[in-house]
């Protein structure tokens, strides 16, 4: 059926039911309206009406959350009965939203019209997003503010917003709502979840990495995480107004992109990482050719003269998966300047070290750790795992060779997040690879908001690149390096 049929035929079913709704609602008051005056006077006729005011408003009984759920589901599946899904399909983008939310005031007004306006116009959208996008979850999708969303089940949904977590008033109806929305977004990317594939790593149309488990593995009921990006990231001149990293530091690792030095970007979980290497990848100069290769596409480079690999899990049958590492090989035949790693994880450390030492100076690379000294030692691990037989101190000698500059990002008791530490690898020494700290940020303390607080400091160290500054036409000034507090933060 097309819509403008389904409109007209709602139309004519409006008239039929207001008559039945007015003759019920008349059935109802009569008898308090015929009710004879004791005192036969007609200034008792407001208050007769009155009395008609207070009765119990006909339809369904319970709270108003009740009230609601019991004509969403009857206004969704009088929607689904009417509306043939061909006829969405046929509807461009632009159109589909308009159209289908009239359609809905339509049934909406006619069959619950015992609902205020405001719920009526909430039921509207509710269903709406249902139907077109991720229900509960679409507001959320929307909001700007929002980074992270956590649910827990069906009653328990969190958000993060500046760095604070909050639990908010999101509900699913029941379990089997929550696994249609999960579904929905599963199925637009062509992957699936179910008992025999219970977990699911996916990306969302506008960017947003989506997880989620659903039982047997998730024993209270289905748990999803989707982490947020926003479209416009975080600029170098945004880093320095939120005080996540000082001047000085950031004067020094623009000499170091320029001058073509591998940087490692180490830290936890949310603790910003992409958002510092997008900020560093825009120092890069735009003649260069850039490769980045990522598990989800998150990196948002400025530069016109980008290719973007991305990862590609297999399919239901177990077969077509594209790994970072294969994605490593193949871009060193596509005769990349730099290659930009979104996370190393595994395998592809060995092939990423390797193309740094090989012709490919500047590239840069994220990956999980709490300290620079735990993100060189991470990546011995996944050296070591991509090829046993390499013995270990050839491992940290290709590590202490390839990788220049640790930068360590941590995000601090209140969210605030911040560059903790910036390290320049200077080689092997007694069988470890040595690290020196020419930046570092002091926590001092935390303050009536719960929020963290300290200061940026010069340790006094000199950098060991200074002539390779000067040679890329960056020369630092004397003082970078001396030793003081570079700001209070």
């Amino acid at each position: 059926m097309d819509l403008d049929q389904f409109i007209k035929g709602v139309q004519g079913a409006r008239k039929l039911r207001d008559a039945t709704e007015a003759a019920r609602r008349d059935a109802v008051t009569a008898p308090v309206l015929d009710e004879a005056d004791p005192a036969g006077e007609a200034a008792d006729v407001p208050d007769r009406l009155s009395a008609c005011a207070r009765l119990p408003t006909p339809g369904p009984a319970g709270d108003p959350q009740a009230v609601m759920d019991k004509a969403r589901r009857r206004i969704h599946k009088l929607f689904v009965e009417r509306v043939e899904p061909q006829a969405i399909d046929q509807l461009s983008e632009e159109e589909r939203r308009p159209r289908i939310r009239s359609v809905l005031e339509q049934l909406v007004r006619t069959d619950s019209d015992l609902l205020t306006f405001v719920q009526q116009e909430k039921l509207v959208t509710e269903l709406l997003d249902d139907i077109l996008g991720f229900g509960p979850l679409e507001p959320l999708l929307r909001d700007p503010t929002v980074s992270d969303v956590l649910i827990n089940g069906l009653d328990t949904v969190y958000v993060e917003r500046a760095g604070v977590l909050e639990e908010i008033d999101v509900h699913f109806r029941d379990e089997m709502h929550l696994m249609d929305v999960i579904r929905r977004i599963v199925s637009r990317i062509g992957r699936r979840i179910d008992q025999s594939s219970p977990m699911v790593d996916a990306r969302l149309p506008d960017g947003s990495r989506f997880n989620a488990v659903i039982p047997p593995l998730a024993v209270d009921g289905p748990m999803v995480s989707i982490r947020r990006f926003g479209k416009n990231p975080l600029t170098v001149a945004a880093l320095e107004s939120f005080k996540a990293i000082s001047p000085q530091m950031l004067l020094y690792l623009r000499s170091a992109v320029i001058a073509r030095l591998n940087i490692l970007i180490s830290g936890g979980t949310g603790s910003g990482k992409t958002t510092i290497l997008n900020a560093l990848s825009s120092f890069i100069p735009p003649r260069e050719r850039i490769v980045t290769i990522e598990d989800a596409a998150e990196l948002h480079l400025q530069q016109r003269h980008v290719g973007r690999l991305e990862a590609r899990p297999a399919n239901v049958e177990d077969k077509g998966e594209v790994t970072i590492r294969g994605l490593v090989r193949n871009a060193l035949r596509m005769r990349p300047d730099r290659i930009v790693i979104g996370e190393c994880r595994g395998e592809e450390a060995l092939d990423m070290l390797q193309a740094m030492n090989t012709g490919h100076e500047g590239s840069m690379t994220t990956l999980h750790a709490n300290s620079p000294r735990d993100a060189l030692l991470r990546l011995e691990t996944m050296v070591v795992l991509a090829s046993a037989e390499l013995p270990l101190p050839a491992v940290r000698q290709q590590i202490a060779s390839a990788i220049d500059v640790v930068v360590q990002v941590a995000r601090l008791p209140g969210g605030v997040r911040r560059v903790v530490s910036i390290a320049e690898v200077t080689g092997t020494e007694e069988e470890r690879i040595a690290l020196e700290d020419l930046f570092a940020f002091e926590k001092q303390g935390v303050d009536t908001a719960g929020k963290c607080y300290g200061r940026f400091v010069a340790t006094g160290a000199v950098s060991r690149h200074v002539r390779a500054f000067q040679v890329a036409g960056v020369p630092l000034p004397d003082d970078l390096f001396q030793p003081r507090v570079l700001l209070e933060a």
